[in-house]
């Protein structure tokens, strides 16, 4: 860890690496680099999983890269970090270009959070090393550019970026130093992502980076997203996330990559044009290749047409057949009408969740107070951030674990299905999907015979040996599948949904959403997918500081709420830097469409005075308030005189930055510059853009520390 980096952090406004001129080993580049593979073939065993692929990536893009499960992307992932060699054509991309990608393992380390995610910063780490290095040689040159390197690299501030991260993906500020292998699997797989964006290189690539995020850290990850400046290329199955942060779609289907202009709602207008119009283009030279066919065996016995059936016959061959439009089959599927609907579905009542103490120790209680009630047709979202239990409450309704308090009455015949976050706590790994229905319509009904199942099965992807198929080695899309299929078999007229959709591609997405719409059930939701809550949910429930509240607002209005949120803890981060006791965060909201807060207890009235009298506020106190009211007013005034001062010389020092600046980048575009000028010259650009990032930065923490004196 840097020594003396500030504690500070901003996770309204994400701290990210400035562009790298296009200035290599000192020469301007008047070409910038770009990502290109040209006519590549990849084959995975004897499965071809590209023929004859090309795209352009140009610097500073956002593209994603969608498909079918299955059809190739992490191995174009693969093939672009070499762990994978293509079987022919090229990869093309500038060789000094630092690729950064989350790491799929899970870390085993007793290194803490913080220091984890700063080793992901492989220039600094360099640096530090060559510090060492220098040191245990006593070479005093070599010591100072080691120094210069760590300044480059972003050294000063290092912790404090680290430290963001970890605070923008949902770590709470006592975690910051954790130890590595004291948080769960989905954690770390943040710190992974953490440790990724810590030196996001020249080349991003994210594969599923909010599989494990809840919608707060989402938003975070969106807006981080938005202000990088590199090139970036991600796999995601979040309509949303990819219409927020990718301007360029790549589309990847039989083997081919098309490029896209626009992000994922563009493409899949453009693609349905595209494919609309190949359709009409392949039915009109069906006709023509029809009728040509028809002159060809009708005249080609005929001595006098022999000639012009033989040039019909040539015009056929030389044809460049359109091929027909063909697609994977859309999944569909539905929820059954359930057999009853109990009014009310169940009644929640001083209910308490959380987990029993074990030895004598007292209980965990995560929700407390929760009196609600669930009505048949409800379509009910359930927000909040990770921690605060909404998995927990799912978990208490589904009847998988017991209320520490409180009761909850069920109506006659409610019959409740649930999908579990994890699915194989409702999964058997040694058993196949075959064996699952068997036992589901043993014990739960309704009865059916085996090549029932096996067709039912089949509706859900399910066919051949894949019924008996053990469930331990199916992809996670494939236990999400078969996990609806036994919610379909059971009728319910409950739908508990927790994170369904997290190993779902697109298209199954879009279909659990048109399931749901028609179910005639209840939903109660929990998930990071807004086009699922967005086309399902009419109303929200926020868990949040132990307790549940109704939100009277969409979406939009949620994101809004938590950037607020964002802020504040951003606010009190510095504030206890600083010192300053940091302010409560921001209550819930409690209306649409700007929350606001809301006191916990109504205000005492306060006495109106006495026709004519005049109180001592309206004085302007007594003359010692006044004195203690001008000396504290003085000491803010000394406070705030030193930070002013230097903020002058800040803005003096960037505005010198500016003007060099600019004047460097027109020596460097003049043709008529000599070579070795415009090597030291491209080093100097290079150099005073990082001032000026440095000096930017001081600027802001300054009117930061101003802002927090005048609010004092």
């Amino acid at each position: 860890m840097a020594p003396g980096a500030p504690a500070s952090t901003n996770l309204a406004s994400p701290k990210l690496p400035p562009l790298r001129p296009l200035v290599d080993d000192g020469l301007f580049l008047c070409l910038p680099p770009m990502l290109t593979l040209k006519n590549i073939s990849l084959l995975r065993g004897s499965k071809a999983v590209l023929q004859s692929a090309s795209f352009t990536l140009n610097p500073g893009e956002k593209a994603s890269l969608v498909g079918r499960n299955g059809a190739g992307k992490s191995s174009l992932f693969s093939l672009l970090t070499h762990r994978l060699q293509a079987d022919a054509g090229d990869v093309e991309m500038p060789p000094r270009w630092r690729i950064a990608e989350v790491a799929q393992e899970m870390p085993e380390t007793d290194t803490g959070a913080t220091d984890f995610v700063l080793e992901g910063d492989v220039p600094l780490m360099a640096a530090y090393a060559a510090v060492a290095a220098a040191e245990a040689g006593d070479d005093g040159h070599a010591i100072a550019e080691a120094h210069q390197m760590i300044q480059d690299a972003g050294g000063f501030d290092a912790t404090a970026r680290a430290q963001a991260l970890l605070l923008g993906l949902g770590f709470k500020p006592g975690d910051v130093d954790s130890p590595v292998n004291s948080f769960s699997g989905g954690w770390r797989m943040r710190l992974q992502l953490a440790r990724a964006l810590m030196a996001p290189g020249d080349l991003l690539l994210l594969d599923e980076p909010t599989n494990h995020l809840d919608l707060d850290a989402l938003v975070w990850l969106e807006a981080w997203l938005v202000r990088f400046e590199g090139t970036m290329l991600v796999i995601s199955h979040d309509r949303e996330f990819l219409d927020a942060v990718t301007k360029v779609t790549l589309h990847l289907d039989e083997c081919k990559i098309t490029r896209y202009g626009g992000n994922y709602s563009s493409f899949e207008q453009m693609r349905a044009e595209r494919m609309e119009q190949q359709q009409a283009a392949y039915g009109k030279q069906k006709e023509k290749i029809a009728h040509l066919q028809r002159f060809i065996d009708r005249f080609k016995a005929k001595a006098s047409k022999a000639k012009q059936a033989q040039s019909r016959v040539k015009a056929l061959a030389r044809m460049e057949k359109i091929a027909p439009v063909l697609t994977s089959a859309d999944f569909q599927f539905e929820f059954r009408e359930p057999v009853n609907l109990p009014n009310p579905m169940m009644v929640m009542s001083d209910m308490v969740v959380g987990y029993a103490g074990q030895d004598g120790a007292p209980d965990k209680i995560i929700v407390s107070g929760i009196n609600r009630s669930v009505l048949p047709g409800q379509r009910i979202g359930i927000l909040g951030a990770n921690g605060q239990g909404k998995s927990t409450l799912v978990k208490a309704l589904a009847r998988t674990m017991k209320p520490l308090d409180g009761t909850v009455q069920e109506g006659k015949g409610l019959a409740i299905g649930y999908f579990a976050q994890q699915e194989l706590d409702v999964l058997r790994p040694d058993e196949g999907p075959l064996q699952h229905m068997i036992r589901l319509a043993r014990d739960y009904g309704p009865q059916a015979r085996e090549q029932e199942l096996r067709d039912f099965l089949g509706r859900f992807r399910f066919v051949g040996e894949m019924v008996i198929q053990a469930v331990g080695s199916l992809s996670g899309g494939e236990k999400a599948r078969l996990v609806l299929a036994m919610l379909v078999w059971q009728r319910p007229n409950l739908l508990l949904l927790d994170e369904p959709t997290n190993h779902l591609d697109l298209n199954t997405r879009e279909a659990l959403s048109m399931a749901l719409n028609e179910y005639e059930g209840t939903v109660m939701l929990v998930s990071h997918d807004r086009a699922l809550l967005r086309e399902v949910c009419d109303e929200f429930w926020l868990v949040t500081k132990g307790h549940i509240e109704e939100f009277d607002g969409d979406l939009d209005d949620y994101q809004k709420w938590l950037l607020d949120q964002s802020r504040e803890v951003a606010r009190a981060a510095r504030k206890n830097a600083a010192g300053s006791p940091a302010p409560a965060p921001a209550p819930a909201p409690k209306a649409a469409p700007a929350p606001a807060s809301k006191p916990v207890a109504a205000a005492k009235p306060v006495a109106a005075p006495a026709s004519g009298a005049v109180t001592p506020a309206q004085r302007g106190g007594s003359g010692d308030d006044r004195k203690a009211q001008a000396a504290a007013r003085q000491k803010l005034a000394d406070q705030a005189r030193p930070i002013k001062k230097e903020q002058a010389r800040v803005e003096a020092d960037l505005a010198k930055a500016q003007a060099e600046h600019a004047a460097l980048l027109v020596a460097l575009s003049s043709p008529d510059l000599p070579v070795d000028q415009r090597a030291d010259r491209g080093r100097r650009l290079r150099q005073v853009e990082e001032d000026m990032a440095t000096l930017e930065n001081r600027w802001l923490e300054l009117g930061e520390q101003l802002e927090a004196i005048t609010a004092t």
